[in-house]
């Protein structure tokens, strides 16, 4: 494990935050607490959760991103900024607390007490990683933009997805806004998706990897953390996440959570989930 005491430069640490900080997607659990509070209709549940499906198919591409972002960003337009933080609040205090990896805690907390900044780098939407970024004391959170004006929702981004290269460039933006060094830096990441974060600092970890980025951390010669349990069975769980989760991460910031076709069909026919969820992030 790389030791968060052995220098002393103003250096960092970044973290990004679904299955890295929090086990699972913080957006799915997000989506469960507005759904409870009627925020989005059947309809729309389906909709995202066909398009997840196409995702995790055929893979990743920018049209389907895109569409994503802006079938999603219209969607909650004219919806209230504090209803969603309330309701954000409410679900981390529920459920988002308990899924906390003890193992990126210890090294949040001993990067903390090493007087370094501590910053979560995330796609997820600002709203989210600003309340968790809150409840676990870090210095703050760089999260995607749904733009707002007088407390509701436009329907349109507000600059770039903090997405691949761009959690990169916002890593940069705040060494030079705050006059970090990042050869003295530490980052922490669970996909390939994160790689650019990770090169942009001297010291990068690869926690829980998808298996891009365990490739990417063995060639390079990263430090891997591992912190999910394993199955009785020795396999990992699998990536779960529900429809549900699908719409608020792509209302909010516009990326889908990729999911299991199975578990995705399994969840609109009501078969209950399992214990062990993973979403994979873009």
């Amino acid at each position: 494990m790389a030791n968060p005491t052995d220098d002393s430069l103003r250096g960092a640490a970044f973290f990004d935050v679904d299955n890295t900080v929090i086990r699972g997607a913080s957006s799915y659990h997000i989506a469960r607490g507005l759904q409870r509070h009627g925020f989005f209709k059947a309809r729309d549940i389906f909709r995202f959760a066909w398009e997840q499906l196409k995702y995790t198919m055929l893979g990743e591409s920018r049209e389907q991103i895109e569409q994503i972002r802006e079938e999603g960003l219209m969607m909650i337009k004219g919806w209230s900024v504090a209803e969603m933080i309330a309701v954000g609040e409410e679900v981390y205090d529920e459920i988002l607390e308990l899924r906390i990896f003890p193992g990126t805690r210890a090294l949040i907390d001993g990067h903390l007490a090493a007087g370094r900044e501590v910053w979560f780098i995330t796609t997820s939407p600002q709203e989210v990683a600003s309340i968790i970024a809150q409840r676990l004391g870090v210095t703050g959170a760089m999260g995607s933009q749904a733009e707002h004006v007088d407390g509701l929702y436009t329907g349109k981004l507000k600059g770039e997805m903090v997405h691949r290269e761009a959690k990169a460039k916002v890593v940069r933006q705040l060494a030079d806004e705050r006059g970090l060094d990042l050869t003295a830096s530490y980052a922490y990441g669970d996909s390939i998706n994160d790689g650019p974060m990770l090169e942009a600092v001297a010291h990068p970890t690869a926690i829980n990897p998808d298996h891009k980025l365990r490739r990417m951390a063995n060639e390079r010669g990263w430090a891997i953390e591992e912190f999910r349990k394993r199955r009785k069975d020795g396999r990992r769980g699998v990536a779960r996440a529900s429809a549900a989760g699908a719409v608020w991460a792509a209302a909010a910031v516009g990326h889908g959570l990729k999911v299991a076709g199975r578990n995705t069909i399994g969840r609109l026919i009501g078969k209950p989930a399992g214990d062990d969820e993973r979403a994979h992030k873009l």
